[in-house]
């Protein structure tokens, strides 16, 4: 299995851009990071990726008046790389996949998808809503990307306790935790060509 290409987008600070070059380092991820866009000049994550010696793009979303000339922007820039599968690492814009990436886009979300996602259901937001909903459970979900926010079908969901004690903070730690072992997974299946798309389902096969 050829090593998968991997372009990230991101909005901050990038500490899953971390864990996934953590673990291409020690080769726990067969993979290789191409090229980081971040939808924010200040996004840490962009720092992150000058500091691995990656090519790091800023295509901020303020400067654009509509989501559609963003991703015009956003599109011409992924065009000067070469790379097998897109990775959204805290995006916090619309990416349209305008017909070119179906399923070569997989997006992470710190919460059980269809619960607790959507436009405005980022970082502290989320948790802070699981908490307040009194659920006992929440966790993280992999998925393929389409046009919709936190919407395309669900590769990977991983639980965890939501405490009586939990914080957004506590509950987000915990969350993060076990982000940081299912995105590589999802990558890493993907790679092999194990993934099967029918209809809402994503089938793992052999």
């Amino acid at each position: 299995m050829a090593r998968v290409r991997l372009a990230v987008l991101l909005s901050g600070s990038g500490s899953t851009l971390q864990n996934l070059l953590d673990r291409i380092g020690d080769g726990r991820l067969d993979a290789e990071v191409v090229v980081v866009i971040g939808s924010r000049r200040e996004a840490f994550g962009l720092e992150r990726a000058r500091n691995a010696g990656l090519p790091a793009i800023a295509v901020a979303r303020k400067d654009y008046a509509s989501v559609e000339a963003f991703n015009d922007a956003l599109h011409q820039a992924l065009s000067g790389y070469d790379f097998d599968l897109i990775v959204m690492a805290g995006f916090l814009s619309q990416f349209q996949l305008r017909g070119r990436y179906a399923e070569r886009v997989l997006n992470i979300h710190p919460a059980l998808i269809p619960a607790f996602c959507g436009q405005g259901f980022y970082g502290e937001k989320v948790h802070r809503a699981v908490i307040e909903s009194g659920v006992k459970v929440s966790g993280c979900t992999i998925h393929f990307a389409d046009d919709q926010y936190d919407h395309g079908p669900i590769i990977l969901q991983g639980a965890v306790p939501v405490l009586d004690d939990d914080t957004p903070a506590t509950l987000a730690a915990r969350v993060h935790a076990l982000e940081n072992e299912l995105y590589p997974q999802a990558i890493t299946l993907w790679a092999a060509g194990r993934l099967r798309v029918e209809g809402r389902r994503v089938r793992v096969v052999p």
